[in-house]
Formats: C-alpha cells, structure tokens, sequence
C-alpha cells in the first residue's frame, strides 16, 4: 500500500489503505481542527522528533471497554486505602511533560515540544484531559488522551511511584464506565494495558464502535470534577 503525504488539506486517505504496520500517511501539521479529524476517524499521530509526522491506523486495534478493566487483588487494597488522591485536569502540562521523559532503556521520546504544546492547546479548547495520582501532596504518577463522543483516546501514562499510573488508569476506567463511555482506545499493545484488560480487535470493529461513540456529544470542558 502506498504511504500518503498530507499537505494544507485536513483531509485523510480512508484508513483502509494503510500499510501492514498501521502507517497510512505522512506530513501534514497537528493543528487542533487536524488532530480532531482524525481521532474522529480511528487515525493518531505517532512519531520522533527526526521524523516528518507520522500518522497511524493499525489493524488489530488495542482498546479497553470499560466494564472490563481488570483490577488485581493488591490494587484494590492500593485503592481501599487511598493511597492516591486523583484528579482530573489539574496539572495538564506536567503530566504531558512528564509523559515525555524518556524510559530506562529508550532512547529519545516521541512526545516532542511540538506534541506537548499541539495537545496543550488541545485541552484548552476542552478535548484533551489529564488525570493525575497524588501521593503525599506530589504528582506521582497520571495520564492524558482526548475524548470526543463516548470514546477516550489514551496517549501516554507515566509514574513516579509504584502503581500510581494503575491507580489513574483504573479510577479512569470506572468513571468513563459510569458515563456511559463504550471504549478507550488505547491504539498499540503494552503488557501494562493488558494486565488492566485491555485487548486487541479488529480494526473495522473498532471504526464501528468508534461511530457509535461519537453520535454522542462530545462534553468538553476541564474535568476537574470529574473525580469528586
């Protein structure tokens, strides 16, 4: 399959055409009204700094239904006792920022200044949240990712203590399932996702439910209540 290039149109090539490892275009910029297009039609940005943009669709898709989030024996006890506090949209840039530390074992980082400030701005226009974990009165660990519809896309997560990543995750899941969310998308296999339930399906089956998620409102605002 032919990789597309992407100009000044915000338009995309149908995510049918991308190639085997998910790649369907390259190019284009990550102006909001862009990014929104394509969340809207299952297509994420994936990339580092010394490449163009690379935009992705791959087939299977990794998700997480709500009402299937797995929670471990030792996590309910982390949860029982409160050992973190989450909130939502509280600390937005220092979550993406920190997000965009580089792991042990991984050179560079994909989440470049010019990610940070796209989805920055992202959550200023209240399509973009962050959900942080709290220990001591520190962030200690989070996430963030885009909603539209019923659908959470999820970008990145990060820790500082152990299990504060889960505990946003987990505390995420159940209130998207509270409010009626059909699915989070989170785009690529990681062992961490999967131990929480998330799994692989057709990417077909995934642009259906996707449909379905956005016949609903998209409720932007910060979500600083969310977690209350």
């Amino acid at each position: 399959m032919p990789i597309f290039s992407l100009g000044d149109d915000i338009r995309f090539p149908p995510v049918e055409l991308a190639d085997r490892s998910g790649v369907l275009a390259v190019g284009g910029d990550l102006s909001s009204e862009r990014l929104i297009n394509a969340y809207s039609r299952g297509i994420f940005p994936w990339y580092t700094e010394e490449q163009p943009i690379v935009w992705w669709s791959p087939d299977p898709r990794f998700v997480l239904f709500p009402d299937e989030i797995r929670i471990s024996k030792s996590m309910r006890q982390v949860l029982r006792r409160n050992v973190f506090k989450i909130t939502g949209d509280v600390s937005f840039r220092e979550v993406i920022n920190q997000c965009s530390m580089p792991r042990p074992n991984q050179e560079g980082t994909w989440i470049s200044s010019e990610m940070i400030d796209a989805y920055t701005e992202l959550h200023n226009l209240g399509y973009a949240h962050s959900v942080e974990a709290w220990h001591n009165g520190d962030l200690a660990g989070g996430l963030y990712g885009v909603s539209l519809g019923r659908c959470f896309f999820g970008e990145s997560m990060f820790t500082r203590v152990s299990n504060a990543s889960k505990a946003a995750f987990i505390a995420l899941a159940c209130k998207l399932r509270e409010r009626g969310f059909l699915v989070i998308d989170c785009q690529v296999y990681t062992e961490h996702l999967e131990s929480l339930g998330a799994r692989f399906i057709h990417r077909a089956d995934f642009l259906e439910l996707l449909n379905q998620a956005l016949r609903c409102k998209t409720q932007r605002g910060q979500w600083t209540d969310f977690f209350q």
